[in-house]
């Protein structure tokens, strides 16, 4: 059985309680403020991250850029989802800087789930979180 966005039953609920659980992985003495994230590659791996506060805020790394950086480290380039978990509710979106930079490995109809601290999620795609969005298509060959 295949959701709304693509993703069968399982891989929704793996990605999810992979994001979720990435949260506990994060550093954020400053702001308090966990964030989890898991990206789930078209190979069927999932790959989490945890925002990374510093001292000097600007610094620090979001949870979701440490996702798609780790995968793409390990040589992914094709993703099918990404899950993002707060302890907010409603659970919060990527920032800008994250939708740029996921942007440049998706494509606007890629989903992003956003789970907020009781686990409840909204799913948007990349289009809707960043539209009129400049991609690698967009630069000449």
């Amino acid at each position: 059985m295949t959701t709304l966005s693509g993703l069968t039953v399982q891989e929704l609920e793996t990605l999810s309680s992979k994001a979720i659980a990435a949260k506990a992985n994060a550093y954020c003495p400053y702001s308090k403020f966990r964030v989890g994230a898991c990206v789930l590659t078209k190979t069927g791996e999932y790959i989490t991250g945890a925002n990374v506060e510093n001292v000097a805020y600007p610094v620090g790394t979001c949870a979701e850029r440490v996702a798609f950086g780790t995968a793409v480290a390990a040589g992914h380039q094709d993703f099918k989802a990404v899950a993002v978990a707060t302890d907010i509710t409603p659970g919060a979106s990527p920032c800008g800087m994250c939708r740029q930079f996921m942007r440049e490995f998706t494509t606007p109809s890629f989903p992003v789930f956003m789970y907020d601290g009781q686990g409840n999620y909204a799913v948007r795609t990349m289009g809707e979180l960043l539209p009129d969005s400049f991609g690698p298509d967009d630069l000449p060959r």
